[in-house]
C-alpha cells in the first residue's frame, strides 16, 4: 500500500465509525481515485465498479460536466437556507417533476433516501389521519427510525420494537414463492390476494400507506410480475390508502427507464428518490408529490423540514446529471446493457454453473442467486449472513479486477448505467471464473 493510502487507512481505523459494521473487524479498501466505470485502490489496482458504490453512480465517476456544474455553482452560491428560492433548486424540481407521471408536480427535497421515506410516510399519515404503513419483508427503505422499521431485511431487527405502526406482508417472488405458485401469473394473483387479506384484517381505515420499492433492490432485485403494481394501486384506491413507490435505488436510469415505474404504467401518490439523481456526487433525495397530497398542505403548514433541503450544490449536481443522461442517452445505454449483455450473458452462466439458482434484473440492475442445491434452493449463504464459500467467490471477483455488490447469497451486477458493453462482458468473464469456486459446493 502506498504511504498516503496507508495514512488514510490508519486514520480511518483510529477515528471513523462505519455503518452496519462491527468496528474492530474491519479492513476497509482505500479508494484513491475513480474515473468512469472504474475505481483505484491504495496500491494502484484498477477495478470495474460493478457496485456503483451503493448503487448510485449511475453516470459513472467524475463525469466532467457534473463536476464542472458543481464547481460553477460553488463559485456563484454555495448555500442558502431552504426558505429562499434559488435557481438550482427551482430547475432541479422542474426537471424531476417532468420525469414523474402526470399529476405529480411538486418536489420536497431531502438529503437522501431514508429521509425521503420518513417524509413520505409523514405526509401520508397527515393526509389520511391514519397511522399504519404496510411494507414488504423483502425490502430496504433506509436506516432512520421509520425507514428502518419499514425495511424487511435483518438490519431492522435491533431497532424494531413493534411500535412504529409498520406492518409487513409478502410480495411476489416466484423463485422463492411464499404462495406455492408455479407461474408468474399465479404468483401475482396469490400475492395480491394475500395483500388484500392483510389489509382487511389490519383494518383498511387504520392504514395510511403501502410503501413498495418499484423494483426491490438490496433485497434481491426482483422485478414484479405484470399486473402486481396495478393491483396494489387498485387496492389503495378502494380504501383511500396512499400508494408510495420507493425509486431511491431503481430510479434515474438504473432499470433502463427514467423511473422504474415507467415499466409498469402505474401512478403512485408519492415517489421517493435519491442516489442516481446526482449520481451520488452530492447527497440529495426527495419526495415527488401528487396534487391531492399537495392540496392537503396548501393552506395547512407541513410540519417538516431540513436545514439543507434543496442545497444549491446538490441541486446543481441533479440538473447536470439529468442533462448528461439525456445528452448521452444513458437511459438507453442501460436498457441495451440489460437486453444485449447482462440478460443473455447471465442466462448463459446459469446454464454452465450449477451453483447459480436464479438470475433476474432489468437494465444495469441484476442479481445472481447462488445455491448449494438447485432442487431445494438452499442458499450458498444464510439469510442475514455470509459464508466462507461466498467470501471465496467475492475474493476471486476482486482478484479479477471486479468490485462487486453482495448481499447474503447473492451477487448484484449494478455497474454505472453508461458502462461499455466491452467492460460489462469483461465483468461476466471474471464472474464466470469465480463461479467455478461455488460449483464445487453444490450437492
Amino acid at each position: 500500500m502506498h504511504d498516503d493510502a496507508r495514512r488514510t487507512w490508519e486514520l480511518d481505523r483510529a477515528h471513523v465509525f462505519h455503518s452496519w459494521s462491527a468496528q474492530a473487524t474491519l479492513d476497509p479498501m482505500v479508494i484513491t481515485r475513480a474515473e468512469g466505470s472504474h475505481v483505484y485502490d491504495g496500491e494502484g489496482r484498477r477495478y470495474l465498479d460493478c457496485s456503483s458504490q451503493l448503487v448510485y453512480t449511475n453516470i459513472g465517476h467524475q463525469h466532467p460536466k457534473v463536476v464542472a456544474a458543481i464547481q460553477e455553482q460553488a463559485g456563484l452560491l454555495c448555500t442558502i437556507a431552504p426558505q429562499h428560492a434559488n435557481a438550482a433548486r427551482s430547475e432541479a424540481a422542474r426537471l424531476i417533476a417532468d420525469l414523474a407521471p402526470d399529476g405529480l408536480e411538486h418536489v420536497f427535497f431531502t438529503n437522501g433516501g431514508a429521509e425521503a421515506i420518513e417524509h413520505a410516510v409523514r405526509m401520508a399519515r397527515l393526509h389520511t389521519g391514519r397511522i399504519k404503513v404496510l411494507s414488504q419483508y423483502r425490502s430496504y427503505h433506509g436506516g432512520t427510525q421509520t425507514a428502518i422499521n419499514l425495511t424487511g431485511d435483518p438490519r431492522r431487527w435491533p431497532s424494531d420494537h413493534g411500535s412504529a405502526g409498520a406492518v409487513k406482508f409478502f410480495g411476489p417472488f416466484l423463485y422463492r414463492s411464499e404462495f406455492d405458485a408455479t407461474t408468474e401469473a399465479e404468483e401475482c394473483e396469490r400475492a395480491l390476494r394475500h395483500l388484500r387479506r392483510t389489509v382487511e384484517l389490519e383494518g383498511p381505515g387504520t392504514i395510511a400507506a403501502i410503501v413498495l420499492e418499484t423494483v426491490p433492490g438490496t433485497a434481491g432485485i426482483m422485478p414484479y410480475p405484470d399486473g402486481y403494481l396495478a393491483g396494489v394501486r387498485e387496492l389503495c384506491d378502494e380504501h383511500g390508502i396512499v400508494f408510495v413507490l420507493d425509486e431511491v435505488m431503481a430510479g434515474f436510469g438504473r432499470t433502463g427507464a427514467w423511473l422504474a415505474l415507467d415499466h409498469y404504467g402505474v401512478t403512485p401518490d408519492l415517489i421517493t428518490f435519491a442516489k442516481g439523481v446526482t449520481s451520488g456526487y452530492v447527497p440529495l433525495g426527495g419526495v415527488i408529490i401528487s396534487g391531492a397530497i399537495y392540496d392537503t398542505f396548501a393552506e395547512r403548514p407541513y410540519p417538516g423540514g431540513l436545514t439543507y433541503s434543496g442545497h444549491p450544490l446538490a441541486a446543481a449536481a441533479a440538473v447536470a446529471t439529468i442533462e448528461v443522461m439525456r445528452e448521452e442517452r444513458i437511459i438507453e445505454q442501460a436498457a441495451t446493457l440489460g437486453a444485449e449483455v447482462f440478460g443473455p450473458g447471465l442466462a448463459a452462466l446459469a446454464e454452465r454453473h450449477p451453483c447459480v439458482g436464479d438470475v433476474r434484473g432489468l437494465g444495469a440492475f441484476w442479481a445472481v442467486e447462488l445455491v448449494r442445491d438447485r432442487v431445494t434452493k438452499e442458499p450458498l449463504a444464510p439469510y442475514g449472513g455470509s459464508s466462507p464459500e461466498m467470501n471465496e467467490i467475492l475474493a476471486a471477483l476482486k482478484a479479477g479486477g471486479v468490485l462487486p455488490f453482495a448481499n447474503f447469497n447473492r451477487i448484484h451486477l449494478v455497474p454505472p448505467c453508461n458502462t461499455s458493453a466491452e467492460d460489462a462482458r469483461e465483468a461476466l468473464d471474471v464472474l464466470d471464473t469465480a463461479l467455478k469456486l461455488g460449483d464445487v459446493h453444490v450437492r
